[in-house]
């Protein structure tokens, strides 16, 4: 196994790594810098640990708010049409990352000063709220900009599939086969290899045999494509092979989990859950 399939294996986990890496290594320069400034003149009129406590709660803060960030960068990908109305819902997304960064922040902050037998002080509310929102905006922006960046280049390492149909020109048509173009490789995937499909922002990600292939469609089109082949929406997220279900158990609350023969369980909603019935009698 090279690196790239541990990495496809568990990918949140590894970015999630990553990220936590370099909020550490670049928090804890700023945290330094800030008391060889406060120490340049003589005795510093702080203690060593709180430019730590200001960088660290920023990156924990960061961190918390990371998954809801990405979850919204895939909702509002960057494309080259209406970018009017794409900056400006980015601009109102900077606005509301920067007033939970900074609400998450403060409050670790004045916990760690109690602690410490201290209390803590953010100054002017609208003087510090701007100071802080610059960096803010540049950080979503940055992360903005990296998150497609990866997106490209992992969807490209990992192959990106495309329906083969009959007729090229159908949209309709029901594929047997997906044509999956990995760098400068191609090959097939049979439809009935697949065993679910998973909603991932503007794309369905194929399952099949541990490996996921990305397809730039909606799961509720692929799904009804595929429904003659014996595939069936289960969830908001996910839509499962008939085939490759062991075994289906339902809770008092009306939903329901679905189990893979591959050992993967999948949850299956109560909103799907009469259709779902209908189509395996």
């Amino acid at each position: 196994m090279n690196w790239f399939e541990h990495f496809d294996r568990h990918p949140r986990r590894y970015v999630a790594l990553l990220l936590m890496a370099y909020l550490f290594l670049n928090n804890s320069i700023n945290a330094t810098s800030v008391w060889m400034e406060h120490s340049r003149n003589g005795v510093p009129k702080i203690e060593l640990w709180e430019p730590f406590v200001w960088e660290y709660s920023s990156a924990i803060s960061a961190l918390i708010l990371a998954p809801l960030l990405f979850a919204w960068f895939a909702r509002l990908p960057l494309r080259l049409d209406g970018l009017k109305h794409q900056l400006l819902l980015h601009f109102l997304g900077t606005l509301v990352f920067a007033l939970l960064h900074v609400s998450v922040m403060v409050a670790l902050r004045e916990i760690v000063y109690a602690m410490a037998g201290s209390s803590y002080e953010f100054g002017p509310l609208v003087r510090e709220f701007f100071y802080e929102y610059r960096k803010d905006a540049w950080g979503y922006f940055s992360w903005l900009v990296l998150y497609q960046l990866y997106q490209f280049v992992y969807s490209r390492l990992k192959g990106e599939a495309r329906p083969v149909d009959e007729q090229e020109d159908s949209q309709s048509a029901v594929p047997e086969h997906f044509l999956v173009r990995k760098l400068d490789r191609e090959f097939l995937v049979r439809t009935n290899d697949i065993e679910y499909l998973e909603s991932s922002g503007n794309y369905v990600n194929l399952h099949s045999h541990g490996r996921i292939y990305p397809l730039r469609a909606t799961l509720g089109e692929l799904s009804n494509r595929l429904q003659s082949k014996g595939f069936s929406r289960i969830h908001r997220s996910y839509a499962v092979n008939h085939n490759a279900i062991d075994s289906i158990s339902y809770q008092n609350s009306g939903d329901g989990e679905i189990q893979l023969k591959s050992g993967v369980k999948l949850n299956l909603s109560r909103r799907y859950k009469d259709a779902f019935k209908l189509a395996l009698s």
